[in-house]
């Protein structure tokens, strides 16, 4: 009794179903078609009546891509009267949800050349380059309404930094920056509010990307995280002068690495970080000044002084609630989108122009801020609220 009785040919019969699929899918299709055809010209064929609008004048046959394969379409020529199918549009060869699954199949980080593969797998037939790039084109129109959209709430904590690509410029390869912010709304969820091509992250570029920012809405900003960027220091003040900078503390200490032996890099790591784990900013200003002294006894001069001249600019977040402190003390809530966006330009190399770079990093953004990566609360607001309100009662 263990013999199997009745042995299937897997195989065999997933071809038989996917066929008997796509048969059925074609002779709806059709049957619709003819459907159609008969509601226009008033009459059924061959019958005689004083309504009829027109004659049929046979059929020519359409190859149509549908998620169950290619099907042939038999679409009717008509005599005396045009025939338009509200089944699909004139001229278009695939389905809505074929076309969309491309789009999103691209965006979501996968190559053209594996697009290609895939479509054949699935629906039995290659989707040219040109066919995804013509496709892209749509898509990229609704990317530019998501990434000029307003910003309609108030972003106390805004993260912000630059991520570098190559473009094609008069012939030559060069280095070009896309400018990306993320702001935490006052329900402490993360979102991505702005990104644009910001060329070298010189000062005039960030005061152009801040200015925009504010065009769109971003206001009720009281703190901004990013890496030293000069450029981006001397706009702050000018586009929101009520908004602190907080330097990026691991920014920091690699900055201070530069200048410390490999071999004593993880004992100065721990100076530094018994810094940022006082419990105010005036003990952490005096644990500074203690550090700074021991790495001159062990003589790295160079060391004690990017620790006195830099140290105020990563102490900023201490003014603000305290379980807050180690998320906004360093830019790390950038680091996940920057890796996306660099795993998705890798494989293109050299972008042929700084449109095409920022509408696929714009895409690779959107579709990280609608993963659970935007979905999850990132930080309990309601903290800020408290010590705002705390504030308040001591200045009145």
């Amino acid at each position: 009794m263990s013999e199997k009785i009745i042995q299937l040919n897997e195989d065999l019969i997933k071809n038989n179903l996917k066929d008997l699929v796509r048969d059925s899918v074609e002779e709806t299709l059709n049957a619709l078609l003819d459907h159609e055809a008969d509601e226009l010209i008033n009459a059924e064929k061959y019958e005689r009546t004083d309504g009829r609008q027109g004659y049929r004048s046979g059929h020519y046959d359409r190859n149509f891509t549908t998620t169950s394969g290619d099907v042939t379409l038999h679409v009717p020529k008509l005599k005396g009267i045009r025939f338009e199918t509200a089944i699909i549009e004139r001229y278009r060869r695939r389905e809505c949800s074929v076309e969309e699954a491309l789009i999103e199949m691209y965006l979501a980080g996968v190559s053209v050349r594996r697009v290609e593969d895939i479509t054949e797998a699935l629906w039995g037939t290659k989707v040219s380059p040109g066919t995804i790039s013509n496709l892209n084109k749509k898509a990229y129109e609704n990317i530019e309404q998501w990434r000029s959209r307003p910003l309609t709430e108030e972003y106390p904590y805004v993260f912000v930094d630059g991520v570098y690509l190559k473009r094609s410029w008069g012939g030559e390869i060069c280095n070009v920056s896309v400018l990306v912010a993320i702001g935490v709304n006052k329900e402490g969820y993360r979102e991505i509010i702005g990104a644009c091509e910001g060329m070298k992250e010189d000062r005039e570029s960030w005061k152009n990307f801040f200015v925009w920012l504010k065009e769109r809405g971003l206001k009720g900003v009281q703190l901004i995280i990013g890496d030293k960027c000069l450029g981006m220091l001397e706009s702050i003040p000018e586009t929101f002068p009520d908004a602190k900078y907080q330097r990026c503390t691991v920014h920091f200490y690699r900055n201070v690495f530069t200048v410390v032996p490999r071999g004593k890099v993880r004992e100065v790591s721990l100076m530094l970080k018994a810094i940022h784990a006082q419990e105010n900013k005036e003990a952490a200003r005096q644990k500074a000044k203690a550090v700074a002294q021991n790495l001159r006894d062990m003589r790295l001069q160079a060391a004690a002084k990017k620790i006195e001249e830099g140290i105020d600019e990563t102490l900023t977040y201490m003014d603000f609630p305290t379980q807050h402190w180690t998320r906004i003390r360093t830019n790390n809530t950038m680091e996940r989108v920057n890796r996306e966006i660099k795993r998705r330009t890798r494989a293109i190399g050299a972008f042929p122009d700084g449109q095409s770079a920022l509408m696929l990093v714009c895409a690779r953004l959107r579709h990280v801020a609608s993963s659970s990566w935007g979905m999850k609360k990132y930080l309990n607001m309601a903290h800020l609220d408290h010590l705002e309100f705390k504030e308040y009662e001591l200045a009145n």
